[in-house]
């Protein structure tokens, strides 16, 4: 059954590479991230408000991806084992998962991400694809590269990709 008028509960972690703020569903899943100096053409609250999510704070409901994100922050976690609801069409979820099977620390480039779909030629909308992820960190997608292994695209800025990492180098 679908929620007539869905809540999202919003939070904020303040730690290095952050800050940023992100939303869980009323089941607890994260539908969105969005770091607070971001270049981005819609907040998080107007994309959510977008998808008919009610916005409310409640600490409670979002207690548990606080965690998880801080932990990150503090170099303390390094895999998320969070509910995620990252909407997207069927290639963009491929994609998301791709990345998300990436291990921290380490880089892809998008031509590698797509090959390893099985459609290489295709690094481009793999690129795409990626520059739609509702959810940075999470689906870390700051750790596909350019083929010559540069820094190319991110959402809300490449100051953010090289940030994160750099946060996740410094940790290893």
């Amino acid at each position: 059954m679908v929620e007539v008028n869905p809540t999202a509960y919003v939070d904020h972690v303040d730690e290095y590479p952050g800050p940023f703020s992100f939303g869980v569903d009323s089941a607890g899943a994260l539908v969105w991230v969005e770091f607070s100096d971001g270049d981005y053409a819609e907040t998080a609250a107007e994309v959510l408000a977008g998808r008919g999510y009610r916005l409310c704070v409640d600490s409670l409901h979002t207690a548990q991806v606080r965690q998880e994100l801080t932990e990150y922050c503090r170099g303390e976690r390094t895999a998320f084992t969070l509910a995620c609801a990252a909407v997207g069409t069927p290639w963009q979820q491929s994609v998301w998962r791709a990345v998300r099977d990436i291990p921290f620390g380490a880089t892809r480039t998008y031509g590698e991400v797509a090959a390893g779909l099985g459609r290489p030629g295709a690094a481009r909308a793999m690129g795409r694809a990626n520059a739609t992820n509702p959810l940075p960190i999470v689906i870390p997608c700051h750790r596909v590269l350019g083929a010559n292994g540069s820094l190319t695209g991110y959402a809300g800025g490449l100051h953010i990709k090289r940030r994160l990492l750099e946060h996740e180098a410094r940790v290893l």
